[in-house]
């Protein structure tokens, strides 16, 4: 919608999350809502990209008014603390910030997450504009932006409904080598690679290895992607979108983005999908049935994703 229906939304009071582009979102103004700068989306006549628009999902279930609040590396952790016992906390994070890198690493750690539902999106910006632009999160209750840190809106669910997070990933672990790392981090330059030690930017050269197929690890039944963003040769490493773990064992993935039917998604309270899979996909003008939303420079299902499409839906118990 535009900037003006957005407007009137949030003047009338309701709990909204709101994807732009930061010109768009910093006309809105204060009221209930969260969001986070991302030119791209997946909108009911297909994924666009747009610069005049913004894309509004209205907060689903409150049993209360939920809350706003951010958080730096200082409080990240207690995010799960903070979150009401029945519900769930919709968050975003502005890519390639500390508090980005902090979660992503650390998240797994966090008190009580897991056990509270944690669903998300990391904002970023026009893709013609990575040198130059800052990605961005709003907390709408004060009309403030901030580069550093998270935006997080706690809902409360009535006892009789509970938050169900869902991850659609169309990636498997491929077939080929065993791939670990020494160390957690968003780029690597050495890897034991079927248990021999190489440098990994020359391993991915030399075997010609789709650097659109992320390495994915199996978490207790979970498929996880890891995107590589890039292979630099002359410096010998590969950075990532998030973060490798010295302690998992990853593959090169097989598999596509997955087709979806009619239906699927009808119900959903909030999804969001990939940047990756707008690229590699060509999702531009095609539709991912019912699944809306921003087209993401990582999504939020607890961890920090790739390459994934999540969603969320209110149950009633």
């Amino acid at each position: 919608m535009d900037v003006a229906a957005a407007a009137d939304l949030i003047k009338k009071g309701e709990f909204l999350v709101v994807a732009g582009d930061a010109e768009l979102l910093a006309k809105l103004p204060k009221g209930n809502w969260i969001g986070g700068t991302i030119p791209y989306f997946m909108g009911p006549r297909g994924g666009e990209c747009s610069r005049k628009q913004v894309f509004v999902t209205r907060v689903g279930g409150p049993a209360e008014a939920p809350t706003i609040k951010i958080y730096d590396v200082t409080n990240l952790d207690q995010i799960c603390l903070d979150a009401p016992d029945n519900g769930y906390s919709l968050i975003i994070l502005p890519a390639f910030s500390a508090v980005h890198a902090h979660y992503a690493r650390n998240a797994p750690g966090f008190e009580d997450m897991f056990v509270k539902p944690v669903i998300g999106w990391v904002s970023g910006v026009h893709l013609d504009h990575l040198a130059d632009a800052v990605p961005q999160v709003f907390d709408g209750s004060r009309g403030e932006a901030e580069t550093d840190a998270a935006v997080v809106m706690h809902v409360p669910l009535p006892p009789t409904c509970y938050a169900q997070v869902d991850i659609i990933n169309g990636m498997q672990q491929g077939s080929g080598p065993t791939i670990r790392f020494p160390s957690t981090g968003f780029s690597a330059t050495t890897a034991k690679i079927d248990g021999v030690d190489q440098n990994f930017a020359e391993y991915l050269v030399k075997n010609r290895v789709d650097t659109k197929l992320p390495l994915v690890a199996d978490y207790c039944g979970a498929m996880i992607n890891v995107s590589i963003k890039g292979v630099d040769e002359k410096e010998g490493r590969v950075d990532f979108y998030a973060p490798v773990f010295a302690d998992s064992e990853y593959r090169v993935a097989e598999g596509t983005l997955p087709a979806f039917s009619q239906g699927d998604g009808a119900g959903t309270t909030f999804s969001c999908n990939c940047i990756l899979n707008y690229l590699y996909g060509e999702l531009e003008g095609k539709r991912t049935a019912d699944f809306t939303g921003p087209m993401t420079f990582g999504e939020i299902a607890y961890l920090l994703l790739n390459q994934t499409l999540v969603h969320m839906r209110i149950v009633r118990s």
